[in-house]
């Protein structure tokens, strides 16, 4: 593992993966991999989470495409150096923002989207310039493997490794030094990767999770609002990091809702729900126990049913849920759907405020200003109104967490952003010495008069008012460069009739 990681070190070092013809090449041989090998790619997903070639292909592949596309369309725009506003004392100097690779990354994957969760952060890394170790989840082997195996056929081998194994693996990954992390998963394994992190003072993305909240309010269509839910809720049979993991709703709504999902569910998944092929499965027996325990003692108002022979759980709902049980305590993860009954959104904003801040917040109302509202009074990593999901498919918006649920963002540029340094840079003549007095010993009223003249006001490239600032400063020196002489002269005679004046006045 020490010479993966130095071997991607010298080949970074090398300079190969800065050109943008390069990282172009690089990313179109991404999409090609993943065009050409698609059946592999589905195969692998299903076998991991029993999901359709339709599911798998829609909730992954089709994002990733998506991502790859984007980046190849935008890249030049945006490895290009950005000017920025400067002041009077920076007038003719070139200032500008510098994009540049931060070095050996490592992309710790997670299991639950085992292909889009890896390969997203990874076309941000490759896009901007970086040397990347990609490091799948061992709990889904299949897309693992897969990755390991077809990574390497279509990439850089000095430049991107795939590194695969378990606990021992990733910890011994960890003990090396990185210019930058992402991990997508758990809040107590996102705690050691920070700590670990923190000894080369290495910086992090964690993407972690948390009980994402969904308000709905009684002026809302509810039959729109329980399919999206149900959606949300029980696509990947509940495991998706921003699935609504609970309802808050006044207790007179719990009966109704219960009814649409019940009949969305229906509509989905047919009256088998076991047998339909949009319905995945638990990833592991663990997972499926651990969810199966969040039952105990609460009252079941639709579903319930498990297997643990195939670990399939049916899509479930919990009623009039205490807060102070356990399923209200961690998140769930799987698909199960407890209804938390408040008196109102007063009490509903109160409820979320008291908790961990969210990945995500949902509310479902008609009334905009509610919406509004409780956008401003709570934190969350992010929000959708009236759906559910839908802002992490927009990749204008950034992805990621805020507190326990984690820090920084992906997706689209900000992907790039994340795996970038924006160095700033400031190019000076060694001309024009004079216009440095200024800032040089001895200091004095005066010169603190000039700086803030020249260091508070801002100008932008481009503007009219620059362009007659600079022609105005240009006039000026000529002027004094020509007329040197005879200022002098004019100054020392001023200065002789003052001191004549004065010395009139006291006789």
């Amino acid at each position: 593992m020490e010479r993966q990681v130095q071997r991607l070190r010298q080949a970074f070092r090398s300079g190969r993966s800065r050109p943008l013809r390069f990282r172009l090449q690089q990313l179109e041989a991404l999409r090609r991999m993943v065009q050409e090998r698609e059946k592999d790619i589905l195969a692998a997903i299903a076998a991991d989470l029993s999901k359709s070639e339709f599911n798998a292909y829609s909730h992954e592949v089709i994002t990733v495409l998506g991502e790859l596309d984007l980046a190849l369309g935008n890249l030049p725009e945006w490895v290009s150096a950005k000017p920025v506003k400067k002041n009077l004392l920076t007038l003719l100097d070139e200032a500008y923002v510098q994009p540049e690779p931060l070095g050996v990354v490592l992309i710790i994957g997670a299991w639950n989207y085992p292909f889009v969760l890896t390969m997203q952060p990874l076309v941000g890394a490759i896009a901007a310039g970086n040397a990347v170790i990609v490091k799948p989840s061992e709990l889904s082997e299949n897309t693992a493997k897969t990755l390991a195996e077809l990574l390497p056929q279509y990439l850089d081998q000095d430049l991107y490794a795939v590194i695969n194994g378990g606990v021992e693996e990733t910890t011994e990954l960890l003990k090396h030094r990185f210019d930058h992390i992402l991990y997508t998963g758990s809040t107590a394994v996102g705690k050691i990767v920070m700590e670990a992190a923190a000894k080369y003072l290495t910086p992090v993305t964690l993407e972690l999770g948390g009980k994402s909240p969904c308000f709905v309010d009684r002026d809302c269509d509810l039959d729109v609002a329980c399919r999206r839910i149900a959606w949300g809720k029980y696509m990947n049979c509940g495991q998706t990091c921003i699935a609504p993991d609970y309802v808050l709703c006044e207790a007179s709504l719990q009966d109704q809702i219960v009814r649409k999902v019940k009949e969305t569910v229906k509509e989905f998944y047919g009256e088998n729900i076991k047998e339909s092929p949009d319905y995945e499965r638990i990833i592991s027996l663990r997972h499926f126990k651990r969810i199966c325990s969040l039952l105990e003692g609460q009252k079941i108002a639709f579903g319930g049913e498990t297997d643990e022979t195939t670990r399939y759980i049916a899509p479930t709902i919990l009623t009039d849920v205490d807060p102070k049980t356990r399923v209200m305590q961690e998140e769930i993860f799987g698909p199960v759907l407890p209804i938390v009954p408040v008196k109102d959104a007063d009490e509903a904003i109160h409820f979320i405020n008291e908790r961990e801040k969210p990945l995500a917040l949902y509310i479902f109302s008609h009334n905009k200003e509610l919406v509004k509202r409780m956008i401003a009074e709570t934190s969350s990593g992010g929000v959708t109104g009236n759906d559910v999901i839908m802002h992490f498919a927009l990749t204008s918006l950034p992805f990621g967490g805020v507190g326990s649920s984690g820090m920084g963002a992906y997706h689209g540029k900000h992907s790039f952003d994340t795996f970038s340094h924006h160095r700033p840079c400031l190019l000076k003549s060694l001309r024009a010495e004079g216009a440095n007095k200024l800032r040089y010993p001895p200091n004095s009223q005066s010169k603190v008069d000039w700086a803030k003249f020249f260091l508070l006001r801002q100008f932008s490239r481009g503007k009219l008012g620059l362009l007659a600032l600079a022609l105005l400063g240009l006039v000026t020196a000529l002027v004094i460069k020509k007329h040197r002489a005879v200022l002098r002269r004019q100054a020392l005679l001023i200065c002789l009739v003052v001191a004549r004046l004065r010395w009139s006045s006291k006789q």
